[in-house]
């Protein structure tokens, strides 16, 4: 399963915001279209996201490779593809991976087969990396395990494969997972239309739930792990992932049961002390009083609609990545494996 393909010069991302009901892939020639579909969510999930900002980034350079102001152009696409979502750092990271790319080159436009590649390997990189979490997640999942996840950060949420669904993937593939549970994930239902529709792709058995029955999945003793994604990471261990997170590891905490995140290296931001640092994404209150386009409350309510919260370490029995698992205290691990990344 894929979101993200580039072929003969055009990207093409799978529409999930259609998903499940219709499978239709839309082509792109425009970096513009590109961070408008980032905004609308026809592309989601922070690694996604900054695979498709580094494919967008080689469509501004072959729109501009004519233009006599070549890089103000490319300041100006980056800008914009920056401002498309503000919580996922893997979209910043991959701007800045390809803009040194651009620079390597000497800030050309014959610099475009070098910035094709270079997305290309962010794509190719960020598959093997959710395999290779996979594989060392699966070692911390449990025999017959009956796992709670949420949002959607699987293969729909990367450039393929997944991050936490990636995890379970591996197990599963073990024989390690006896059951599924996702949380349907309100407002915009990515747990009930993408990970329910992922898992069942695979044969990997899944039930379905709202996110206020987790607490009541815990207490009937349903559930041995929380296996969750992230959008970023700060220094200390804090994480922002989809809202509703934070509920799920207060719950996980008070039940004794242990609680992960998986993510790539790329959405640790050691910049950022803690948390509290981390920029959250306000998005229209129209996405709580709807549901899938049906009004469901007062037209005149106000409603709150962040799109993340914050978990903060102490609630984390571990983080998942590529190169380990960490367990606390997870600064000076974090600093020592991640550390070259810093800026």
């Amino acid at each position: 399963m894929e979101p993200i393909r580039w072929e003969n010069n055009t990207l093409y991302l799978l529409d999930q915001t259609k998903l499940p009901l219709e499978t239709a892939w839309i082509s792109y020639s425009n970096y513009r279209a590109v961070a408008q579909a980032i905004e609308t969510m026809v592309v989601r999930g922070a690694p996604a996201i900054g695979v498709a900002a580094g494919y967008a980034y080689c469509l501004a350079a072959q729109a501009y490779q004519e233009a006599p102001s070549f890089a103000a152009k490319m300041k100006a696409a980056k800008e914009r593809l920056a401002a498309s979502r503000p919580t996922a750092v893997n979209l910043f990271w991959a701007l800045d991976r390809m803009e040194a790319c651009l620079t390597a080159c000497g800030n050309m436009p014959t610099a475009l087969s070098a910035l094709i590649a270079e997305a290309q390997a962010i794509h190719r990189e960020d598959v093997a990396q959710n395999k290779a979490m996979g594989q060392l997640g699966a070692e911390i999942v449990p025999p017959q395990a009956r796992i709670l996840t949420h949002c959607n950060a699987g293969a729909l949420a990367t450039g393929g494969y997944g991050t936490a669904l990636g995890v379970i993937r591996a197990a599963f593939a073990q024989g390690k997972v006896a059951q599924v549970y996702a949380d349907e994930t309100r407002p915009l239902l990515q747990g009930a239309r993408l990970t329910a529709y992922e898992l069942m792709e695979d044969h990997i058995p899944v039930t379905l739930i709202t996110d206020s029955m987790a607490g009541a999945l815990m207490a009937q003793h349903k559930v041995d792990l929380v296996l969750v994604g992230c959008d970023r990471m700060a220094a200390n261990g804090d994480f922002a992932n989809k809202i509703g997170t934070y509920s799920l590891a207060v719950n996980a905490h008070y039940h004794g049961i242990p609680f992960y995140t998986a993510l790539p290296s790329s959405t640790i931001d050691l910049s950022l002390p803690n948390g509290s640092c981390i920029p959250i994404e306000e998005r229209d209150g129209g996405e709580v009083r709807t549901l899938c386009g049906i009004q469901t409350a007062p037209a005149g309510v106000e409603a709150w609609n962040p799109a993340f919260d914050v978990t903060p370490y102490k609630l984390l029995t571990g983080i998942i990545t590529e190169k380990a698992v960490l367990y606390p205290p997870f600064q000076p691990e974090l600093r020592r494996l991640f550390g070259s990344m810093a800026g």
